[in-house]
């Protein structure tokens, strides 16, 4: 008996669609989801094709391959890898600011809200956050709060701006290009180093049609993740002059990441980098017109901000029985979650797993999903054009 019901409950688990089928449509995060069995064929996969030469401790091998193209891609001099990006933003502003440890952020960044106030606590660099609960603050702002720390009674001059976009706590909104360049072009004029927390810079590039070197190009040094959406199980790049970053891994070392096996995540990422951009705006294409469809649908309307990146608010009529729709969704292979802050909202967040189904067998997922969740299956369950 027990054999029998082991042998049903493992039948079940095997016809269970799971966000790490290769068919599953995962509206969650900037890249595939991750498993040890995916990330260990990609590893063997490389083995089998070519060479990937180890770093020793962060130095050389795949780690120094991948720090020179990101170099030459980003058009910096120089680039270090990072095990984190919270080690990456905290490291170029303690550097930035070098005799002035006051830094402005925005009030939304992670760096201001997510990372245990370590530059105050480890560098003793002051944040001031500004754009209270909004994506980005404006030249203007920065020009007041530049003019009151030199009028105040003890001068609390600024050492470096740090700029985040897409702004992830604002789901992922971009800051204007035009908005970046009047902030960067005013801290040029004051001496003002200015960094750029652009974890996802390269899906931002698809979006926008920005490259990743001009995007680099308004700021002194730039952060790059290679686990959001190159394949990486972690690490980040921190790109920038030599004169800011030749010595950069003896700091990294001193805040306890000279890593000994740093080449397993660059090698993933190297890898995940060819082809990406072309990949990611694909699925970009492919969502607006899957938008289109979805909103022909009564009980359902997928918003589009002008300023978004990837991330889109969908909106579901009061009637539907959320529960019922999400576990209709998930039975054809398509996932779709709650909001991590709000879990009363919910976001399409698009990613290459979009390109894994047609547009129109998505679409008809969402049609026949809110056909069983609500009680006006009449009105929902219509034609689409």
């Amino acid at each position: 008996m027990a054999n029998s019901k082991g042998s049903s409950q493992l039948a079940s688990s095997q016809i269970e669609p799971k966000v790490t089928d290769d068919n599953a449509v995962v509206f969650r995060g900037d890249g595939e989801p991750k498993t040890i069995r995916r990330i260990i064929s990609q590893l063997e996969a490389l083995e089998d094709t070519e060479a990937v030469a180890l770093d020793v401790f962060g130095l050389g091998g795949i780690v120094e391959k991948l720090e020179k193209r990101f170099a030459s891609i980003l058009g910096k001099e120089s680039a270090v890898f990072m095990p984190t990006g919270t080690l990456a933003n905290h490291l170029a502003l303690r550097q930035l600011c070098g005799s002035k440890p006051r830094a402005i952020v925005q009030e939304q960044s992670h760096q201001y809200h997510d990372t245990g106030d370590c530059a105050v606590q480890l560098s003793g660099i002051t944040l001031v956050p500004l754009a209270h609960q909004r994506a980005y603050f404006t030249r203007e702002e920065l020009q007041q709060t530049f003019d009151a720390a030199v009028i105040d009674r003890v001068e609390r001059p600024v050492g470096a701006v740090m700029v985040e976009t897409p702004v992830r706590r604002r789901h992922g909104l971009i800051v204007p290009y035009d908005v970046m360049a009047s902030i960067t072009d005013l801290c040029r004029t004051r001496g003002i180093p200015v960094h750029l927390d652009a974890a996802r810079l390269y899906m931002m590039s698809s979006v926008t049609g920005i490259s990743p070197q001009r995007y680099a190009a308004l700021f002194d040094t730039v952060y790059v993740s290679l686990y959001k959406y190159f394949g990486a199980p972690f690490g980040g790049i921190l790109a920038g002059p030599n004169a800011l970053l030749k010595n950069m891994y003896h700091t990294r070392r001193m805040f306890g990441s000279g890593l000994a096996s740093a080449g397993v995540a660059a090698a993933l990422a190297y890898n995940g980098m060819n082809g990406f951009e072309e990949r990611f705006g694909a699925a970009m294409s492919k969502a607006m017109d899957l938008f289109g469809l979805i909103n022909q649908c009564d009980g359902i309307r997928v918003d589009m901000p002008p300023e978004a990146s990837n991330i889109f608010p969908l909106r579901l009529d009061a009637k539907v029985d959320i529960p019922r729709f999400l576990m209709a969704l998930r039975r054809r292979s398509v996932f779709l979650f709650p909001d991590e802050i709000n879990a009363k909202n919910y976001y399409l967040t698009i990613n290459v797993t979009l390109l894994r189904q047609p547009n129109e067998v998505i679409a008809i997922a969402f049609k026949d999903a809110l056909y069983e969740a609500t009680d006006r299956a009449g009105a929902v369950r219509q034609e689409m054009v």
